[in-house]
């Protein structure tokens, strides 16, 4: 694929295939199968300068070395050659003027954050994923405005990794790196993938399948094995303890979850229970900030506060890692354990002169950063590990240290592993066979590894943005969708939420997205649950033991420790694609989502309480009450849920006022919100039934997502009018009905009913401690 690349010759692993075949084989393997966000033939096509897709303008002044390879009717793979090999090579390609656009971009080297603009100049270093909106007419018979998109994907060419970036005369650029000195190239022809379509979430799943199906270097989410933990709640050590995570503070943490009635099913322990030594940190010194990253593992196992020395114990510390999992496992009810380590192992590696790390032959260097990533915003822990070193695993060991790892965590009762700091493998390629080689030997020996030992695909990515990781991801379902959650930082909150919601965008086609931890008793608080209630993600908090908010948990999670997963990643609405809802102080943000019999849409103001990395700006005393429009059709896919004797109009319930509202598909509402306040909307099509019976199921009434716990609905065949609708969790039940039932009962058993004529809500209570109901509304 390349013209005469040249590769360090230390290397000793077998060779890997480049991340796309040669065009002519792409070509060959019938895309027509596929399903298409247009109908229509919109082939990329370059002439005189001008890349045009569908008689659009995607860029204007393309060079004479830029090349388009056609491959399929709306896409295509965009490359350039140069004279002079290197591992690092810079090209232009082309002009982006007036234009609606959306980055994806890491601004550190471990996160992607977005951006927004309307020229090349507004494009960051280091954009994985840019979205254009291509403006139309307008539709002769709803007289809506029809857009289309464009979207660029730089892919991995061979061991070769793209990015994108603008520069000040908006030329788009095109920056390809091995990360090694020796794996040279002059050309780089299938860098940038390019697709079209009329539909945005479309667009991009579509684009994700074919490099999926082509690369054969990873999945798209719904071909993986999905954890079970993702719809247990959570809670994880990280907040509440740091690295002062022990065994008491693990039982007084769970004991206080479980008497509030909202049980952990789910535990991480985080950073802080393995052997490790520290030789920056000596006792009776000043701590000196950063030094916490020069810690090192010195063995696999856990440390003593979480086994004994011989025979004796310190500190009340168990007889080993084991005893006390089975303990809490037992006396909590928990259904999976995790714990936390890093990807080399812990943040600064392996000590190479521990015995109990000798085996994997640990080296120590020294990360050496991009200049893509050095042109964003410093990282504390990577400048410290550049300062302090790493002790890398030699990559001929790193399956065994895994192997080893995890399979003795097997031994010790753990259920999986939160594998953290990723992206370190991009600064310790040199010499390695490059970035792209260092971490797909690693991607696959670690899914391996999982694989071999856990029984549920028990893995959680964390700071791995980059797409040498991304486009790796064969079998992880999980991965992080954003920077840490900061309790201490009140600058952050709004970030969190716009950053994990609008990155859901690019990764939710390829994992579950994890939007992270939150403390229930915490001036945010509502606002990061009903964010992780719309988010289709895991549900966990980091409470301190004795320190939450059971009015906030009690809207997120069931008796039972389960909690009402949405379907699908939670993503920004169609409308809010190129807004900026944290700075542009007139725009609120919406996430939607689907439920199994109807869809939810979250509604958050972010502004005025934060700015993005790079865009500071000074605080100021506006309070940015704002108001936007909500509509029905904000929600995507919704004839997903709509089919049958639909009506066409909708059953809108507002979470904190309680109301209900009917409305048609294509009408909105005005909502009004202050800063870090937020709404949710239930939205339920409405269904006739027996002709004369419209009904539409909310769901739990007393839960951010209401309509989690419906799952399915039905109408009686025979001659009595009666609906039946199947769901779980207790609490108040809520539908609308435009007649007023006779009767309703609970699995089998009579109750009480409550029903508003002035907005035709239908309400049951269900008993606190029923898990799965079957209600029958006769009429």
């Amino acid at each position: 694929m390349f013209s005469s690349p040249t590769k360090t010759p230390q290397l000793t692993f077998p060779p890997f295939p480049t991340f796309l075949a040669p065009p002519q084989r792409l070509l060959s393997k019938g895309c027509r199968q596929w399903r298409h966000s247009m109908s229509v033939n919109a082939k990329p096509f370059l002439k005189d300068g001008t890349l045009s897709v569908d008689g659009k303008d995607a860029l204007r002044g393309v060079p004479e070395n830029v090349v388009v390879t056609p491959f399929t009717a709306s896409s295509a793979f965009i490359g350039a050659s140069c004279a002079d090999a290197s591992s690092r090579l810079v090209f232009k390609l082309g002009v982006i003027q007036d234009v609606r656009l959306l980055c994806l971009y890491r601004f550190k080297i471990w996160w992607m954050i977005p951006r927004v603009g309307n020229s090349g100049r507004d494009i960051p270093i280091e954009t994985q994923m840019l979205l254009l909106e291509a403006r139309g007419g307008r539709d002769s018979q709803s007289s809506k405005e029809q857009n289309s998109y464009i979207i660029f994907l730089p892919v991995l060419d061979g061991e070769f990794r793209s990015s994108l970036q603008g520069n000040s005369l908006n030329e788009l650029e095109l920056c390809v790196e091995s990360g090694d000195p020796a794996v040279v190239t002059s050309q780089s022809l299938n860098a940038v993938f390019i697709n079209y379509g009329d539909h945005p979430f479309d667009l991009v799943k579509e684009s994700i399948k074919f490099l999926s199906e082509h690369s054969g270097t990873f999945s798209q989410r719904e071909t993986k094995q999905m954890p079970g933990m993702l719809d247990c709640f959570g809670w994880c050590t990280w907040d509440a303890f740091y690295h002062s995570v022990n065994p008491q503070g693990i039982r007084d943490g769970l004991k206080s979850l479980s008497e509030g009635s909202t049980p952990a099913k789910f535990l991480i322990i985080d950073d802080g229970w393995q052997d490790t030594v520290n030789e920056f940190q000596k006792d009776g010194e000043p701590f000196i900030e950063g030094s916490q990253f020069g810690g090192r593992l010195i063995s696999i196992k856990e440390n003593n506060k979480f086994r004994a020395v011989g025979n004796v114990t310190e500190n009340g510390a168990p007889i080993s890692l084991r005893d006390f999992v089975s303990e809490i496992k037992s006396t909590f009810g928990l259904k999976y354990v995790y714990v936390w380590h890093a990807l080399l192992g812990y943040w600064g590696g392996l000590d190479p002169n521990a015995s109990g790390t000798k085996k994997y032959d640990p080296k120590l260097r020294y990360p050496v950063q991009s200049p893509g990533n050095l042109a964003n915003t410093r990282d504390l822990s990577i400048d410290a590990m550049e300062k302090y070193g790493i002790g890398v695993i030699d990559p001929a060991k790193i399956s065994e240290f895994y192997d080893d790892l995890h399979s003795y965590l097997v031994s010790q009762n753990i259920d999986g592993v939160k594998v953290d700091v990723q992206n370190i493998l991009e600064t310790i390629s040199s010499d390695q066979g490059g970035r792209v080689f260092l971490t797909r030997h690693f991607q696959q020996e670690l899914e391996k590894s999982i694989s071999t030992n856990f029984q549920d695909n028990s893995i959680i990515c964390c700071m791995g943005h980059n797409t040498d990781s991304i486009y790796h991801s064969k079998q992880s379902a999980i991965t992080r969708a954003s920077d840490d959650y900061y309790p201490q930082n009140p600058t952050t909150q709004s970030l969190h939420i716009a950053a994990v919601a609008f990155n859901s965008i690019f990764l939710g086609e390829i994992v579950v997205p994890d939007w992270d931890m939150f403390y229930s008793l915490h001036d945010a608080a509502e606002f990061h649950a009903a964010a992780r209630a719309v988010g289709g993600c895991g549900v966990y908090v980091s409470d301190k033991p004795g320190q939450h908010d059971f009015n906030v948990l009690k809207k997120l999670v069931l008796p039972d420790g389960s909690v009402l997963r949405a379907r699908y990643p939670g993503r920004p609405s169609r409308d809010c694609l190129f807004t900026d809802p944290v700075m542009d102080k007139k725009s609120l943000l919406k996430i939607w989502n689907l439920n199994k019999c109807g869809g939810v849409i979250g509604i958050f103001n972010c502004q005025g309480a934060g700015s993005w990395p790079g865009l500071e700006t000074k605080s100021e005393e506006d309070t940015f009450e704002l108001s936007g429009k909500v509509s029905p059709s904000d929600i995507e896919y919704f004839e997903e849920v709509s089919g049958g004797p639909w009506t066409q109009d909708c059953a809108v319930f507002r979470f904190n006022t309680g109301s209900l509202t009917r409305l048609s598909k294509e009408e909105s509402f005005d909502v009004t919100l202050k800063v870090l306040q937020c709404e949710v909307f239930t939205v339920s099509p409405i269904k006739v039934y027996d002709q004369a019976i419209q009904f539409a199921p909310i769901g739990l009434t007393n839960m951010y997502n209401s309509g989690g716990a419906v799952e399915a609905v039905e109408s009686s065949d025979s001659s009595e009018s009666k609906i039946h609708i199947r769901g779980r969790g207790g609490g108040d039940f809520g539908a609308y009905s435009n007649l007023r039932p006779k009767s309703c009962c609970v699995n089998s058993e009579d109750l009480e009913f409550k029903f508003r004529e002035e907005d035709k809500l239908f309400v049951v209570t269900i008993p606190a401690k029923t898990t799965s109901w079957d209600i029958t509304i006769s009429y």
